[in-house]
């Protein structure tokens, strides 16, 4: 599989916000969001070319199994050919998994386990990617995982809180505004609404170490 890189940092989004984790990080693409802020994780011939066993191997050397986690991001890590092997194989190690998917692959077939939780960042307006973007998948997700929207402006906002009326989400959602750092108008946006259901939250990597790579 290409990887882009390897590294801990905390998780900056969603309901594991501020957890120390390893961040494994898989080159390619097949979306191009305009606000992609990974860009130099698009190209699928970008990276290194990792074996799983290589995977776990570096990932064992950052003290993944003293910290307990590993966010497995990209990129988007569901066109790696391996990588349901990998998920199984720090699954069957007691390790607790965030998958990054950006809800245009199906996520029927991941593992059924306690130890993963899916991470579906359904694309907005903004992106340019909305018509690659399949809400439906929501539907395939369990208590345990989460729904994310990347929020740049009203157009965003009315679309995925259309997407959630059309598709109720069984697990957490979560709203960030572009950026990940100016939350005031969304949050307000969110408390005028009554949006009980939703958490309007940071990119708390961002607010600690800006657009560093690694963090």
């Amino acid at each position: 599989m290409r990887i882009s890189e390897i590294f801990v940092s905390i998780q900056g989004e969603g309901v594991w916000m501020g957890q120390p984790m390893v961040f494994v990080r898989t080159a390619g693409c097949n979306l191009r969001c305009k606000w992609c802020d990974t860009p130099y994780a698009l190209d699928p011939e970008s990276g290194e070319e990792m074996s799983v066993e290589e995977v776990l191997e570096r990932i064992w050397a950052l003290d993944g199994a003293v910290l307990g986690h590993v966010c497995v991001t990209g990129g988007e890590p569901l066109i790696q050919k391996d990588i349901y092997k990998l998920l199984y194989a720090l699954l069957d190690r007691n390790m607790h998994v965030v998958l990054e998917t950006n809800g245009s692959i199906p996520v029927r077939e991941l593992p059924c386990e306690e130890l993963l939780t899916t991470s579906m960042d359904i694309k907005t307006p903004s992106s340019g990617m909305a018509h690659m973007s399949h809400p439906e998948y929501i539907e395939d997700l369990g208590p345990k995982d989460q729904v994310k929207f990347i929020i740049a402006d009203e157009e965003d906002y009315e679309y995925a809180i259309n997407v959630l009326d059309e598709h109720p989400p069984p697990c957490p959602v979560i709203f960030t505004p572009v950026g990940g750092v100016d939350l005031r108008w969304l949050a307000e946006k969110a408390v005028e609404d009554r949006l009980g259901g939703v958490r309007v939250l940071p990119q708390l990597h961002k607010i600690i170490w800006g657009e560093e790579r690694g963090r």
